[in-house]
């Protein structure tokens, strides 16, 4: 590599660093739309396991990489071949959101959900989970390109 493209290269390095780095974060508003979206849209996906809803075919990316209670990995395709089982859960519910936004197109939502499932004897259990999903915006789209999900014991 010649001096000038090293340096160019050296450059656009730098730049995209500070791109990057100089991106501000801050907690979105209750009023935020982009804020509003989301926590409806997580709300969905919180109640799909008791309603069926097909949320989770907008709002995951094609390239979504999930991490389990189970501490399993899983894709988009694992998540809609699930969501398409039968129904073994009630009381599905969001129990909180909050938004963080980083600049235009990225943002990360913190929550908790509970739902009553059924166990494998039969019996029922509550279910606890705190999460944290991260959302990218593609082409004007709002989507989720990554979960992280502990199970946690209700109280």
């Amino acid at each position: 590599m010649s001096f000038k493209q090293v340096t160019t290269l050296i450059t656009l390095t730098l730049i995209s660093t500070a791109a990057v780095a100089g991106q501000p974060s801050h907690w979105a508003a209750v009023d935020d739309p982009t804020a509003k979206f989301i926590i409806d849209a997580e709300r969905q996906w919180a109640e799909a396991a008791c309603t069926h809803s097909k949320i989770a075919s907008t709002i995951v990316a094609d390239d979504f990489q999930g991490t389990s209670t189970e501490a399993k990995r899983y894709t988009k395709p694992e998540e809609l071949a699930e969501a398409n089982g039968p129904i073994t859960a009630r009381n599905c519910r969001l129990i909180d959101a909050r938004i963080r936004l980083f600049g235009e197109n990225l943002a990360v939502a913190y929550g908790s959900e509970s739902s009553v499932r059924k166990e494998e004897d039969g019996s029922e259990k509550s279910r606890c989970q705190i999460w944290t999903d991260t959302w990218l915006k593609r082409n004007g789209k709002w989507q989720i390109i990554a979960a992280q999900d502990t199970q946690y014991d209700c109280k």
